[in-house]
């Protein structure tokens, strides 16, 4: 009878310790589904995972800031990477397709948590939203900081690198109040360009690249240049005309197609030889990878400030 009731005493015991560890699986079941996020963002509302395990990144911007937290990926578009992102070109990370073909088939066969798209991937927005969650990310230009601070709030939120994302912001929001310290009150004017293959285009204000002038506070030379996503299209003779005190130049050509840097033999004419800029040395070529490919990254953000800031020692 003794023995009977130690039986039963065991089983007892280990049908209450099976049912607490059901409850604890229930628990962190529902732990889990609390923590799902609803993301608003230009293209629509996403709900989304909070610590998602499987990152696809379309988005270059977004790729630097999740590199810079410390959070890893599992699939990128590896043909347009920039340089200081290579390592992301292994095998150890998924090829998802190209900046706006993106390969919808490896994408399934992923199953990612989340999928971060910017511009060149938004018309497959509807297409990638049925594969996995997809958020929106491109910076707004008419609007840059508050743009750009919002993507990265929303990219680590996501990833639960809030303070370290904060402290990354405070160290940008800094380089540029010194930079905007440099340039008030400069009599000096700018005008920033990109220079592709054998074509030069302007940028302005409120345009891909006006936060030289919106931002930093840099005066431009030209206050009319139109505000497009490929820029105004000028020749020699615009600059020459314009004669700005400082000329930033992003060559495309150096990063995309076959990487062939073409901008200096371009504009080394007697034209835009004989501009103030080019007398002064103030001529510089800005970082493609920063402004052309990732802009909109923490990373990318801080480089651009600094660029601009030596440039104007």
């Amino acid at each position: 009878m003794k023995k009977l009731t130690l039986l039963m005493t065991g089983l007892l015991f280990v049908l209450l310790l099976a049912a607490c560890g059901s409850n604890s699986d229930s628990a962190s079941s529902a732990d889990k589904e609390e923590e799902k996020l609803t993301i608003k963002h230009e293209l629509g509302e996403t709900e989304v995972a909070k610590n998602p395990e499987k990152i696809v990144a379309f988005d270059m911007g977004a790729l630097d800031t999740l590199d810079k937290l410390g959070v890893d990926v599992a699939g990128v578009p590896q043909e347009s990477l920039p340089d200081y992102l290579s390592k992301y070109s292994s095998k150890d990370y998924e090829n998802v397709g190209g900046l706006k073909e993106p390969d919808l088939e490896k994408i399934a066969e992923m199953q990612p948590d989340v999928i971060f798209i910017s511009g060149r991937q938004s018309d497959y927005y509807d297409q990638l939203s049925e594969l996995a969650p997809t958020i929106y990310v491109g910076v707004d230009t008419t609007d840059y900081m508050n743009s750009f601070k919002k993507n990265t709030e929303t990219i680590a939120k996501i990833v639960g690198k809030e303070k370290e994302a904060e402290q990354a912001l405070g160290e940008i929001d800094d380089a540029i109040a010194e930079l905007k310290s440099k340039a008030e009150g400069m009599d000096e004017k700018a005008l920033i360009t990109l220079v592709n293959d054998g074509s030069v285009s302007a940028y302005g204000k409120a345009s891909r690249f006006g936060v030289i002038h919106d931002v930093y506070g840099v005066p431009a030379v030209d206050d009319t240049i139109e505000a497009s996503t490929h820029g105004q299209s000028i020749g020699f003779e615009y600059i020459s005309e314009k004669d700005p005190d400082y000329l930033f130049v992003v060559d495309r050509g150096a990063v995309v197609g076959n990487g062939t840097s073409s901008a200096e033999k371009v504009l080394d004419n007697e034209l835009v030889n004989g501009t103030k800029a080019a007398k002064e040395n103030h001529i510089t070529y800005l970082n493609p990878n920063y402004w052309y490919l990732s802009g909109g990254g923490l990373e990318s953000e801080l480089e651009k400030v600094k660029e601009v800031s030596d440039a104007l020692e």
